[in-house]
Order: structure tokens, then C-alpha cells, then sequence
């Protein structure tokens, strides 16, 4: 047993493969973020960005949906962050109790899992939401600057949503194509994997079939649903289905599938090349699959709702109790924790602590340079901003490695503080948090989801179900990935 769990550790903290287009995520956060925060530094008024930061971090989501379902979601998202803000502001305006506010906190985290979850927003879910609005509740509020607060919040989201809609007018069906690309190259990757072994080799080489088989039919998926979410059937997108049909048939039949020809086919949609053109099989493709009323899939997930609000709610008390003086980060930490079963859960915690104690070191190098004026704080929080959206495709943990102190900096944007409280206080919250978040994902088991994920294990094709009703959209990422965005 103990030499499983050093093993079990080591595998969480494994660094994957960088998404195929990890820079342009990197990239828009930076151009949303920047501006705003730049004006208030020319302004003297950087005690202000966490409003504008609200805003900003929207351009956070949808970077892999079509331009016009981009258009809708990153509208919902603004719409969802704006909501959690005001209820946030309202409530620190009319009290200043620590615990009432961890209350409307932890109700604030849940309502924004559930939602987030229910209407499949894609990475970085809930937990953005959830550090904006927890942090907001313990800034000293009057009611009468709400208005104010809420207009600079929307004024960012507007320039966000420019800069998320901003590479349509060089590639307008660039998330199609990259979809498209995704399964032609997952499906070769299977019919050379199911050709390299012979029926003695079976039952060794069956699990690694099954998994890169799963692959190919979550890649399949997501391409397909990306073709629905584009809108108008054009031309150029029935090609990219008949394309689509192609990669179905070497997953029905591999050893008859040419998987040099599919990854030619996928190298040929990149940029703005024409698209190949092959043979329409209507015939072989499937009715697209209703989507259930958001009521519907909200209801199944009352016991993730209630895990949330316990665990966010004790976590915070907790660092009440310990005299923490910013509970929220422990709050988030909760928040960010629940996966669809305790094993994801407990290696989203690991990797959390391991990204968070690293980052606090990092902060701590970059405290000298960052205290020498708001620019070399909005410089620094833009630095760290584009790396953690880099790095965190490769691991989560990763990636909060430049959270941690982007999420620490942020903090300063209304004065300076004393690093080595601001230091310990993070690190005690990060311990609380995970360590609570992880109790409630124990006192409150969501078996339903459990026995999705476990059936999933089991055959290629009662993952490909599961993958359908649970992640449909083409931004959904692999367990390997592990990739939410940017993470405070």
C-alpha cells in the first residue's frame, strides 16, 4: 500500500502534452487583461481591477467552440460573472460579518458548480466565477458604488469578448477545422494501434485499444458537435463532415483504414487551405442527439451542489477559526477541488497543493520587482497570466504554479502588503481547503456520476455513451489533460 501511493502521486503530477493551440488561449487573456488594468495604472486608480479583472477573465472561456457558439457562450459567461459579482457586492455592502459571508460564499460556489456543470460550460468551469465573486466579498462595499463597479466589470467583458471573437475575421471556421483535424488524426492513431497486433497479442494489447479507441470516439464527438454548434450547414462544413465520416469508418473498420491518408487529410486543414473533398455517406451518420432542458440537468446534481456548499462553507470556517483574514482562498480551494469521483477529486487536490506551495515561491521572487510601482504589477500579473494558461494543459498543477502568484498580486492591486503574511495565510488556506474539500467529497458521494465513470472504464463503447450525455461539447478535455484554465 505505501509504495502505491508515491507511484499514484507521481502519476497525477505527470506532465502531458500541450494542447494544440495552448498560445492563443495564452495570448487573449493577456490582451483582455492588459488594457483595462494599463488604464487604471494611467488613471492612478489600480485599486479598482478586480472589477475590470472580473470582466476580463471571461476571455478565459470557449476557445475551442465555433465563432458563433463562442459568440453566445462568452455572452453567458459574461452575464453569469456579473451575477455572482453583484450578489457578491450586495452582500459585503450590508454586512461585514466573516461568517455570513462565507455563507453566501459557499451558496454563491455551489450555485455556480451546478450551473456550470449542468449547461456544460467547458474549462474553466466554476472556479473562476467562484474566486471573483469570493474575493469580492471580503473588499469593504457602500451601496452606492455597485453601479460603478458593475459598469467597469461589464465594460472589460465587452473588451473580452472582442478579443475571444477577434481571430474569426483571419479564420472563421478555425475551431471546425481543428476538431475535424482531432478526430482524423485520433482515429489513425487507432487503426494503426488495432493493425499492430495479432489475435495472440489480444488480450495484452486490449487495454491500451480501448483507451486510444475512447479517444478517437470523444475526438469524434466533439468534431461532430462542433459542426452542429457552427450554425448554418455551408459548403465548406459539409466537407469537413464527410470528412468526419471517414474517421467513423476506421473505427469500425481499422484494419481497412489507411491512417496515412487520414492524417494527410487532417494536415491539410490547417490554416485556410481547401478542405478535401471526398465522397458523401450521408447514410452512415447518426440523428444529432437532443440536449435535455437545463431543469433536467440540473436536478441530477443536487448532491454535487450540496458537497460544494459544505465543503466551501466548512473550509472557510475553518480558516476563520486558524485567523486567516482572507477565508476565500480557502473557499476556492474547496471549489476547485470536485471531479467526478473522489480519485479525480483526491488528484485534483494533490495537484493543487503541489501548485500552490510552488507558486507561493515564485511570489516570493517576484515580490521585489512587483513593489516597485503598479505598471511592474500589471506587467507581472500579465506574465504570469499568459504562463498559466500556457503550462496548464500540460498539468494542472502546473499551471497554479503562475496562478498562485498572479491570484497573490491581485490581492495588492489596492496597496502593497506584507508578503510573508500574504505567503502564510495562502498556504494554510490551500491545506484547509483541500483537506475539507476532500472530507465533503466523502461525506457526500455522488454515486450516479461514479457509476458513469466506472461503466466508462469498462468497454470503449459505454465510454463513448457516457462521453456523449456528459461532455458534449468539443472544448471537453482528457483526464490526462486535466486543463480548467486559469485557476486562482
Amino acid at each position: 500500500m505505501s509504495s502505491r501511493i508515491p507511484l499514484e502521486v507521481a502519476r497525477v503530477l505527470r506532465l502531458g502534452r500541450p494542447p494544440e493551440i495552448w498560445f492563443k488561449p495564452a495570448l487573449s487573456v493577456v490582451a483582455a487583461v492588459a488594457p483595462p488594468n494599463l488604464t487604471l495604472v494611467v488613471l492612478d486608480r489600480l485599486d479598482l481591477a478586480m472589477y475590470t479583472m472580473a470582466g476580463s477573465l471571461c476571455a478565459l472561456y470557449a476557445h475551442n467552440r465555433p465563432y458563433a457558439a463562442r459568440a453566445r457562450t462568452l455572452a453567458w459567461v459574461l452575464l453569469g460573472m456579473l451575477g455572482g459579482l453583484a450578489a457578491a457586492l450586495l452582500a459585503a455592502s450590508l454586512t461585514g460579518s466573516a461568517v455570513v459571508l462565507v455563507t453566501v460564499g459557499a451558496v454563491l460556489a455551489a450555485a455556480q458548480k451546478v450551473l456550470c456543470d449542468a449547461t456544460r460550460i467547458g474549462p474553466p468551469g466554476n472556479v473562476i466565477l467562484t474566486f471573483v465573486s469570493s474575493a469580492v466579498l471580503f473588499v469593504p462595499q457602500t451601496l452606492a458604488e455597485i453601479p460603478g463597479h458593475l459598469a467597469l466589470g461589464t465594460a472589460a467583458g465587452a473588451w473580452a469578448w472582442l478579443v475571444g471573437m477577434a481571430p474569426g475575421l483571419l479564420r472563421p471556421h478555425g475551431p471546425e477545422r481543428r476538431a475535424t483535424a482531432a478526430a482524423l488524426r485520433a482515429a489513425a492513431t487507432y487503426a494503426e494501434t488495432a493493425g499492430e497486433h495479432d489475435s495472440a497479442e489480444h488480450d495484452r494489447a486490449g487495454a491500451v485499444g480501448e483507451h486510444v479507441r475512447a479517444n478517437a470516439v470523444t475526438a469524434l464527438a466533439a468534431a461532430r458537435h462542433a459542426l452542429l454548434a457552427a450554425g448554418r450547414a455551408t459548403d465548406l462544413r459539409q466537407a469537413l463532415g464527410r470528412l468526419l465520416d471517414r474517421a467513423e469508418i476506421a473505427l469500425a473498420a481499422p484494419a481497412d483504414a489507411d491512417p496515412d491518408l487520414l492524417r494527410a487529410w487532417a494536415r491539410d486543414l490547417r490554416g485556410t487551405r481547401p478542405v478535401p473533398l471526398v465522397d458523401d455517406l450521408t447514410l452512415l451518420r447518426g440523428e444529432p442527439v437532443p440536449q435535455d432542458p437545463l431543469w433536467a440537468r440540473v436536478r441530477p446534481l443536487g448532491r454535487f451542489a450540496l458537497r460544494t456548499a459544505l465543503g466551501c462553507a466548512f473550509a472557510g470556517y475553518a480558516s476563520l477559526a486558524l485567523g486567516v483574514g482572507r477565508p476565500y482562498w480557502a473557499l476556492v480551494t474547496a471549489a476547485s477541488l470536485y471531479q467526478a469521483s473522489f480519485t479525480l477529486t483526491w488528484g485534483r487536490g494533490v495537484q493543487r497543493v503541489v501548485g500552490n506551495l510552488l507558486g507561493v515561491l515564485l511570489f516570493a521572487a517576484l515580490v521585489p520587482l512587483a513593489h516597485t510601482g503598479g505598471l511592474a504589477l500589471v506587467l507581472c500579473c500579465a506574465a504570469l497570466n499568459f504562463g498559466a494558461e500556457a503550462l496548464i494543459g500540460r498539468n494542472y498543477w502546473l499551471g497554479s504554479v503562475c496562478v498562485t502568484p498572479m491570484a497573490l498580486l491581485i490581492t495588492e492591486f489596492a496597496g502593497f502588503q506584507d508578503p510573508g503574511r500574504l505567503i502564510g495565510e495562502r498556504v494554510l488556506d490551500t491545506i484547509v481547503g483541500a483537506l475539507i474539500g476532500l472530507l465533503a467529497a466523502l461525506a457526500v458521494p455522488d454515486r450516479a456520476r461514479a457509476r458513469v465513470v466506472r461503466a466508462g472504464r469498462g468497454t470503449p463503447r459505454t465510454l463513448a455513451g457516457a462521453e456523449h450525455r456528459e461532455v458534449p461539447h468539443p472544448d471537453q478535455r482528457t483526464q490526462s489533460d486535466t486543463t480548467e484554465g486559469v485557476r486562482p
